[in-house]
């Protein structure tokens, strides 16, 4: 669970030192008029191996985002690397797109290029880069760039997903030289992303709307109500969407983790440490009562209590979910580092996944892993070799209705962003519904843990040493015009570009 970050700090990216000097800067350079700053259009000299657009969240990890900006702009046309707090990465990449398709219809070499060797470079925590992977999703780019990500936040799980590590980085010039070699070298993997609406009706009497984070991520601006006109929205209903990187969770770790950022929100100079960001985490778990759940908090918090919960695994059928009774907390899960770098769901061996009809955790097979915890004791067990969580099912949709009556709310979390969610108190009930919604390409180093279904299969142990024991054991496709990060992406009339490319 999240509060046990503060155990799982340590590692970043492949630990590979590389002297660069700075002639070799050149191969990472975008010149100015591809930028569309209005420079003179001039005969390429060198053609740069990795051309990198920069997105820095300059409030990230206490000063180093806005040291890290420096640096980056020290090195590179500082044209090319942006503070997220001045300018959005949507328009940045529109701006960009656009000059770039129109130089290639001038037949402009480095243009061509460029956009197809073009990747991207987003600093900040799992919220800054969960933005940065829902505008690439919501804009359909011809050569969509691929994503790195530089740890700047307190869990990093994204970073540390695909081998950029969990620790806050250092900022100085051969640091950020020997990452951008690594980005230079690292391949590419595809990552399936998630769509997720929640509808409820709405309210004869009181209000039922979703209480969003104190500080609305920038991954979350789905959660604003969809249009009136929008195809998801029902009569009668409030109707809300968005979609997730990494994971979704009801229950306890969502309540820890909104008590994290409620603190944070009053106090922010107490939180500038990602040691005492984690050791919070684990303090706030113990005055919570979560390691003593059964004797603390009333059974209404169990999720069995709380929601019935189905899942699809075949195109059309969906089959109820058995949840034990004891589960307090469901984590959804596509990727494999949850809460600063433990994974719930764990390396089942063969005969595991043959018994039960599983299959490796892949994070581009279009399924998601469904666990569950009964406590903190239970998040604990994460800790010990083979550790995992409760494995209740994987699924490429999930639904949760939550009964009426059952408890005033509850609470949830979005890749790290945690929310209060009223509950109807009259005959009507809340729905979530989670279904795999497309791919964008990540970059990873040799040290990811993230695993393609294109992998070459790991040798596995054939015997079964994996600890099981606490394991207990047709709908029309709603349309999705986007993921819902960016404003919708149109090039300007006048611009003759090949609609086919954009497909």
């Amino acid at each position: 669970m999240v509060y046990f970050d503060i155990i799982c700090s340590s590692g970043s990216g492949s630990g590979v030192e590389v002297e660069m000097d700075d002639s070799m800067l050149k191969d990472y350079n975008i010149p100015n008029y591809i930028l569309g700053i209005g420079s003179e259009v001039t005969e390429p000299s060198h053609i740069p191996a990795c051309p990198v657009v920069v997105f820095i969240n300059s409030k990230s990890g206490g000063q180093l985002g806005g040291t890290l900006l420096v640096t980056y702009r020290s090195l590179l046309n500082e044209n090319q690397v942006f503070d997220l707090g001045e300018k959005t990465p949507d328009k940045v990449l529109h701006e960009l797109y656009i000059t770039l398709e129109r130089l290639k219809n001038t037949g402009d070499v480095l243009a061509i290029e460029i956009q197809k060797r073009l990747r991207i470079i987003v600093a900040g925590g799992d919220g800054t880069a969960g933005w940065l992977l829902g505008v690439v999703s919501d804009l359909k780019l011809p050569h969509p760039p691929p994503i790195a990500t530089v740890p700047l936040g307190t869990g990093n799980n994204l970073p540390f997903s695909f081998g950029w590590g969990k620790k806050n980085p250092c900022t100085d010039r051969q640091s950020v030289m020997s990452f951008m070699e690594q980005v230079k070298n690292a391949k590419e993997m595809k990552i399936d992303s998630w769509h997720i609406i929640m509808r409820m009706r709405a309210p004869k009497e009181g209000s039922c709307d979703p209480i969003a984070p104190l500080d609305l991520p920038h991954s979350l601006h789905a959660f604003h109500r969809v249009s009136q006109k929008d195809e998801l929205n029902r009569e009668g209903c409030h109707t809300f969407r968005g979609g997730f990187w990494n994971y979704f969770s009801i229950g306890m770790d969502a309540q820890v983790s909104y008590a994290f950022h409620s603190e944070r929100k009053l106090h922010p100079e107490k939180f500038q440490n990602q040691m005492v960001n984690q050791s919070t985490y684990l303090k706030l778990a113990g005055t919570q009562g979560w390691f003593f759940a059964s004797l603390l908090h009333p059974s209404s918090r169990n999720l069995a209590q709380l929601a019935k919960v189905k899942v699809m695994k075949k195109q059309g059928i969906w089959e109820d979910l058995d949840i034990p009774s004891s589960i307090r907390s469901i984590v959804c899960l596509n990727l494999p580092s949850f809460s600063g770098g433990l994974d719930p769901w764990g390396k089942p061996y063969r005969k595991k996944l043959r018994d039960r009809g599983l299959t490796p955790p892949y994070v581009d097979d279009g399924l998601i892993e469904i666990v569950g915890f009964r406590n903190a004791w239970h998040g604990l067990v994460l800790l010990a070799p083979n550790g995992h969580g409760t494995r209740l099912a994987q699924a490429n949709r999930i639904r949760f209705e939550f009964k009426k009556g059952a408890a005033d709310h509850t609470f949830m979390r979005i890749d790290g962003e945690p929310w209060k969610q009223p509950l109807p108190k009259d005959d009507e009930t809340v729905v979530v519904e989670i279904s795999h919604h497309s791919q964008v390409s990540m970059l990873a180093t040799e040290s990811a843990r993230s695993r393609s279904k294109n992998d070459p299969e790991p040798a596995i142990s054939p015997r079964d040493n994996d600890d099981d024991s606490d394991e207990e054991s047709s709908e029309d496709q709603e349309e999705r015009r986007k993921f819902g990060a960016a404003d919708t992406f149109k090039f300007p009339d006048g611009i003759d570009i090949d609609i086919a490319q954009l497909s």
